[in-house]
């Protein structure tokens, strides 16, 4: 899956209001079609993040439903809010390589925490094997999708996995070769990865 977990829950939910008014299960459902390869936001977290988007005078209650089912509290974004998607949108991304990921900790921390190099040389090859399967996924999907910003999350995923599996590849032949044995040029694509094809127009 594709996460959005980098993108904070303030802003997306914000966003998500911003075409009209919504129930917090509209909310949801807007989510899963914006981001059909992402974990799907639960239900809890819906209903908190959009009670403290009121809270903050982001958003605000507009009217209870009751549609002959539960009774439905419907959100609407405020000028507040609208200028801090605003100012979100402006802002740029913390650029990749500005803290370490998961990948990177859970290696660091097989070497340091007194298991060694076979322990970490595991811990990359299991992370390497999920990142192939996820990279074929995503290739097998190359051209179903006809939607503009699902294209180009999906080649954002393709491209950012392809780049931690030559990471991968480095790791390996590190924790592989004996010390002081030079290292594989990183040229070469990483073995086992489908060829990435060039960037499709989409219509």
């Amino acid at each position: 899956m594709v996460h959005t977990q980098s993108m904070s829950l303030t802003e997306l939910h914000l966003a998500l209001l911003l075409p009209g008014p919504r129930h917090g299960y509209e909310v949801k459902k807007e989510h899963d079609a914006w981001f059909p390869d992402a974990k799907p936001l639960a239900f809890g977290q819906v209903y908190a993040t959009l009670g403290r988007l009121v809270r903050d005078g982001l958003a605000e209650v507009v009217e209870t439903r009751t549609e002959g089912g539960p009774e439905r509290t419907v959100y609407a974004v405020t000028d507040a809010g609208r200028q801090r998607l605003e100012e979100w949108l402006t802002e740029p991304a913390p650029p990749a390589g500005t803290g370490p990921e998961d990948i990177v900790r859970k290696t660091v921390v097989a070497l340091r925490a007194a298991r060694g190099e076979g322990a970490a040389r595991q811990v990359v090859l299991r992370q390497r094997t999920a990142h192939l399967r996820r990279m074929r996924e995503l290739q097998g999907l190359d051209g179903a999708d006809t939607d503009v910003a699902l294209h180009l999350a999906r080649r954002h995923a393709v491209l950012h996995l392809d780049a931690d599996l030559r990471w991968l590849d480095e790791a390996v032949d590190s924790l592989s070769r004996p010390a002081n044995a030079p290292a594989t040029p990183p040229d070469a694509p990483p073995a086992g990865a489908p060829e990435l094809g060039p960037l499709e127009e989409t219509r």
